[in-house]
């Protein structure tokens, strides 16, 4: 009879750090994804975005054609739904891009 091994973690952390809500942030009041205004009109307007600039325009920066999935606000919005809906402030941007290059200006304050 064989042993079953334990799997090592597939999930890494990022360098320690855990994501938490801070007090007094426009999310804390807001549970759910359609409460901070990600509802059937937003997914409508989602994919009429992503239609009209289907390319992620941080990878084109770069001389790369990558398809865009999703729609960033440029200048975070934190729950003021005017900025929200400015279509000005919109971007197509891949997944990998948004999660990674788009954090990391958040977090530099460069946005």
């Amino acid at each position: 009879m064989s042993r079953l091994t334990t799997l090592k973690p597939r999930l890494g952390t990022q360098g320690g750090r855990v994501a938490v809500m801070q007090p007094g942030s426009w999310r804390t009041d807001k549970q759910t994804a359609a409460q901070r205004g990600y509802d059937h009109k937003w997914r409508k307007a989602r994919e009429r975005h992503l239609a009209d600039h289907p390319l992620c325009i941080y990878c084109q920066r770069q001389g790369l054609v990558t398809a865009a999935n999703v729609v960033d606000h440029i200048v975070p919005h934190r729950g003021d739904m005017s900025l929200f809906w400015d279509q000005s402030n919109w971007q197509s941007l891949c997944g990998p891009c948004h999660s990674s290059a788009k954090q990391r200006e958040e977090q530099a304050g460069l946005v």
